[in-house]
């Protein structure tokens, strides 16, 4: 019997914890970007649920909204005008983000020796570190470092893997913590 009043008490239970569905023709607000808090008002119920997206952490932002990398013919260093147009949205976010503080990562691909592909992904990286510092970012916030062909981003022995890897990519070192 004992068994048949509790099993009885849990069905009205959960009956009772199911609402019925109500007008719900609410308004939404705010922006919903990254930081931004919104609102939803579920219109004749009278509630209103306030959520905040997650703040996106600063790499992220660089890598996908920005641009992290820069590439270059083959056997070259000089910028061609996408590439300047990357940096040029990243000399925008380190404005916008003044604590930040990048390295430059200069890469090659495998074709030539070990040490010819470093000092090329050395040009590389100061290449793009130039071009940011003409266009107003204070030097101290850079550094340089190549890679060479050490790591690749593609793996393969082909047009396609080495224009990939002759590349200079921006990551930020310090202060991504906002």
């Amino acid at each position: 019997m004992a068994f048949r009043t509790l099993s009885l008490f849990a069905a009205v239970l959960l009956l009772a914890a199911c609402e019925t569905p109500s007008d719900q023709t609410g308004t939404v607000s705010g922006e919903g970007a990254a930081g931004k808090s919104s609102s939803v008002d579920r219109g004749s119920t009278g509630t209103t649920a306030t959520t905040s997206t997650p703040k996106r952490p600063l790499s992220t932002i660089l890598t996908v909204d920005v641009g992290d990398r820069v590439f270059f013919e083959f056997d070259k260093y000089s910028l061609k005008a996408k590439a300047r147009q990357t940096l040029e949205r990243q000399a925008t976010f380190l404005k916008n983000n003044a604590g930040v503080k990048v390295v430059l990562q200069g890469h090659a691909d495998e074709r030539g020796t070990r040490e010819y592909n470093l000092a090329l992904g050395d040009r590389r990286a100061n290449s793009a570190k130039d071009y940011l510092i003409a266009l107003g970012i204070n030097p101290n916030r850079i550094t340089i470092i190549s890679y060479g062909k050490e790591r690749p981003a593609v793996a393969g022995s082909n047009e396609a893997a080495w224009s990939q890897n002759r590349r200079a990519v921006t990551v930020i070192s310090e202060g991504a913590g906002s």
